[in-house]
């Protein structure tokens, strides 16, 4: 997974007027801000340099993590065609440009209570889409009070988790109300992660809500114990961003956990099912062991060479996939 070109290009070009070298300062401060004051309400980033090492340093992992969980989605829904995009908590637009790869809507509003996450975001912009570069940066957070506007495909990714615990329902709630379609949360792919998103979903279908992704039904959750819902998604390191991270390898590895849910009328009751891959498929000769998450639970399941559609199905596979390898039950 990479950045459009013209994002990448337009956040090295926001890098070089900064400064390296303070940039990479800002970028290790702030990567230990959010690691020890996430989910206490506070402020975690102020200036413009800030947000120039936040978008440098973290807006590759976010749109790979956006831009997977959409993609999931939009498989689960493929005849969704949002016109409208709202980001709740965009800080530099890394989720808005994700669905602007995926869902192509025509007008897109950003959410953000930072000044300096505003700007550059706006700026960022002015390399994207036509919809990007006209979109509507509003002030303004989620603890604030309705939301300014409603939209067909409602974002907030890494959003949740910066909340105390009292307000993430009245947040979620909120989000809910302003999504006519569809609403796609995204968190870091942690135990603290999955169980916010565990939160939003118990709530949410209390609501009325349907699920398009990840979860094959619309039961409780069958994850238990120690184990934790998440995926993976493989992200292309810039010469830049390898610098700023003080690493060499062309990539990175981000796990993120998300949930996206629609109203009923966009996702018929026979239209759910299949299995989600949970784990990385494991071959052997012959055949292919599946972790999977199913309507009636989670699985483990052998796919054998001799049943040739399945195995072609899981010999493809990879973690978050979801499958079909049996019909689905009239």
């Amino acid at each position: 997974m990479e950045l459009p070109m013209e994002l990448r290009a337009a956040v090295e070009k926001e890098a070089d007027k900064a400064g390296l070298s303070r940039l990479a300062a800002q970028a290790q401060a702030l990567s230990r801000r959010y690691r020890e004051e996430s989910g206490q309400g506070r402020r975690l980033l102020t200036s413009e340099t800030e947000a120039v090492a936040y978008a440098a340093a973290r807006m590759p992992a976010t749109f790979g993590a956006a831009a997977a969980a959409l993609r999931y989605a939009a498989e689960a829904l493929p005849d969704f065609r949002p016109a409208s995009l709202l980001d709740v908590g965009a800080g530099t637009g890394a989720a808005a440009w994700a669905a602007d790869a995926v869902f192509h809507p025509e007008t897109v509003t950003c959410l953000e209570r930072e000044p300096a996450m505003r700007q550059v975001g706006r700026r960022l912009m002015q390399a994207g889409s036509p919809a990007l570069r006209a979109a509507r940066w509003e002030a303004g957070d989620l603890l604030g009070g309705p939301l300014p506007v409603r939209a067909e495909l409602v974002t907030a990714a890494y959003v949740l988790n910066e909340l105390t615990a009292e307000d993430r329902r009245k947040a979620i709630r909120r989000l809910w109300d302003a999504a006519q379609g569809m609403l796609l949360l995204a968190e870091p792919g942690t135990p603290a992660g999955s169980a916010v998103l565990r939160m939003a979903r118990e709530q949410l279908l209390e609501e009325g809500a349907r699920i398009a992704a990840p979860c094959p039904g619309g039961g409780p959750c069958p994850m238990e114990g120690e184990d934790w819902c998440h995926f993976s998604c493989r992200v292309a390191r810039s010469r830049l961003h390898r610098r700023l991270k003080g690493g060499e390898a062309p990539y990175e590895d981000e796990k993120y956990a998300y949930l996206a849910l629609c109203r009923p009328a966009l996702l018929a009751e026979k239209a759910a099912g299949g299995e989600r891959v949970l784990r990385h498929p494991q071959a052997a000769k012959g055949r292919v062991v599946l972790t999977l998450c199913t309507g009636a639970g989670l699985e483990k399941r052998t796919v054998a060479r001799r049943d040739a559609a399945a195995f072609r199905q899981a010999r493809g596979a990879k973690c978050g996939d979801l499958l079909r390898l049996c019909p689905p039950e009239e």
